[in-house]
């Protein structure tokens, strides 16, 4: 026994006696790819149905990444509860016709799946639009603070809008143009729902285009096959557009030839800011059948309290959900989503491994962060933002991670939404030590900072970073990066082919979760908080909670 003693005693001395440096590298040694590997493998596993919310696999999921965090040692971060319970409500769209467009020359008419897509919120059996008038607004959007109104002068009232993806500022060739080649929020098709429901519109379609969008149509029509899945509200989204959806740009292509009209020179025209839309002397006419039900899916929280500064909250954010079962491709029909997200909650326990093998406890509260709901347009982490557990105040930044590629060390860290924050700072600092370098995204027209939950904690004005390698492989180069990508997007992305597969390198995922536990142990550690800089436009929210 008394062996014993002085063998933990010599332990906790030597703990002592370690400089912070040390520390950090004795905890950075925890981190394990053979353990990431576990993880992508349970929850990318057919068992687990793609993890749909509401699902057997929600259960499965929720229960497996409770019983990681209790073997962390991570406490419950909901009281005595590892979840935080989130009203959904899934709906089911079956469009019952093609979508036939008539025109003074002709009648056009497209096929479901193969030249648009369409679905509804509203929560109403039988959805139609029948001879509904087609108005083109350009990009549909309305951003005072660039001096910028599409429905300016357009009646839409009751009518189906047609607009284009993305904003006015890609290949502009301006930087202050909105924001040049780096979307807004205004690009989003997200907002181009809610607008257009805003000016009275009964429906609206997009025109896709893989630069634009950011993904190509087969992404949009796989993802418009599984079922939608939306916040619960009281009016059952009556306040939006009748049907939603997305039409092919070879399809739109046709259908403003058929009205003598050049959609590529429209484009162009479309994108100054004296540009008026117009009606298209078309009506379209189509038919959607909605079933749904009412749920409670959840957000899967742990934490490892903090000291002097335990009312402080540093948040690290990995989705758990995916697309679930969905249609059939090769023979296979479960989306497993290894990488998206798999990789990224793997990254998330493995910081919380290291911050449980630092020898002393962080200053701040540390909360690791598995919100439900992501792929339906960030539901979980926008329900904790606008129903939180911690003070929004209080909640000092956000870590958050997505879609990190298996693909090896990299030397960029790739940062999607550089220059909003003083994060990126903190991150250059320790970037450097794995002389690593900062890389804006250089896919910022993708709009991916407004298409992860770091966005839910951005919207409410807490400072958040979205930074992993991407782009350039220590041994291999940039090349091999962009090719490995490229393909990953065109044969993965929201497929059943993203599976774990044997030839992966998770030397990368871990690297990243190593360089952003040190990030995390810094602002976890310091009296200051991080902030937006000047031009961020989340910078007066955050003002607005300290005046």
């Amino acid at each position: 026994m008394r062996n014993k003693i002085q063998i933990a005693f010599a332990l906790l001395l030597l703990m002592a006696c370690q400089t912070p440096e040390q520390a950090l590298k004795n905890a950075e040694s925890s981190i394990s790819g053979e353990r990431m590997k576990e993880y992508i493998l349970e929850l990318g596993s057919d068992a687990y149905q793609g993890r749909k919310p509401f699902s057997q696999g929600e259960k499965l999921s929720i229960d497996y990444l409770k019983k990681c965090f209790q073997e962390i040692g991570l406490e419950p971060a909901n009281g005595n509860s590892y979840f935080q319970k989130v009203p959904l409500v899934m709906v089911n769209g079956k469009v019952g016709t093609p979508l036939n467009i008539t025109t003074p020359n002709t009648t056009l008419s497209f096929e479901y799946g193969h030249d648009f897509v369409a679905f509804s919120r509203q929560m109403t059996p039988e959805l139609q639009v029948q001879d509904s008038e087609l108005v083109f607004a350009g990009y549909g959007i309305v951003a005072p603070e660039y001096n910028w109104n599409d429905y300016a002068e357009l009646d839409v009232a009751g009518k189906t809008v047609v607009v284009l993806v993305n904003d006015p500022g890609l290949d502009s060739g301006r930087q202050d143009f909105f924001t040049g080649d780096a979307m807004t929020y205004y690009g989003r098709w997200s907002y181009k729902y809610e607008e257009a429901a805003r000016q009275g519109a009964e429906a609206v379609f997009i025109i896709h285009d893989d630069k634009g969008a950011g993904y190509p149509w087969s992404v949009v029509v796989n993802s418009a096959a599984v079922a939608k899945v939306y916040p619960e509200t009281d009016d059952n989204y009556m306040n939006r557009c009748k049907i939603e959806g997305w039409i092919h740009q070879s399809q739109a292509k046709e259908l403003f030839a058929a009205m003598d009209l050049n959609l590529d020179q429209i484009i162009e025209e479309a994108k100054k800011n004296t540009y008026q839309g117009f009606e298209m002397k078309a009506k379209a006419k189509l038919k959607l059948n909605n079933s749904w039900h009412k749920d409670v899916s959840h957000n899967v929280m742990g934490m490892i309290r903090g000291t002097d500064l335990a009312d402080e909250y540093l948040f690290y954010s990995a989705h758990w959900d995916h697309l679930g079962i969905g249609k059939t491709i090769d023979g296979d029909s479960i989306y497993n989503g290894a990488v998206d997200n798999g990789t990224s909650l793997a990254w998330m326990m493995e910081i919380a491994h290291a911050f449980k093998a630092m020898p002393q406890t962080p200053r701040r509260s540390v909360v690791f962060f598995a919100p439900t709901a992501e792929e339906s347009g960030l539901n979980g982490s926008g329900y904790y933002a606008d129903h939180p557990i911690f003070p929004i105040r209080k909640t000092v930044a956000n870590i958050n991670n997505d879609l990190m590629l298996p693909f090896g060390r990299c030397k960029d860290v790739m940062v999607t939404g550089y220059g909003k924050s003083s994060l990126d700072d903190i991150l250059l600092q320790e970037a450097q030590k794995q002389d690593r370098y900062i890389l804006p995204d250089p896919n910022a027209h993708t709009g991916m900072y407004y298409r992860s939950d770091h966005f839910s904690f951005a919207r409410v004005g807490v400072p958040a970073l979205f930074a992993r390698g991407n782009n350039h492989h220590r041994e291999k180069g940039k090349e091999y990066m962009a090719e490995r990508e490229q393909y990953w997007i065109n044969n993965c992305y929201h497929k059943p082919d993203d599976e774990y597969q044997d030839w992966w390198d998770l030397s990368g995922v871990e690297e990243d979760a190593k360089l952003l536990f040190r990030v995390g142990w810094h602002i976890a550690n310091s009296d200051e908080y991080p902030q937006w800089k000047e031009g961020s436009e989340f910078k007066a929210i955050r003002d607005r909670q300290f005046d």
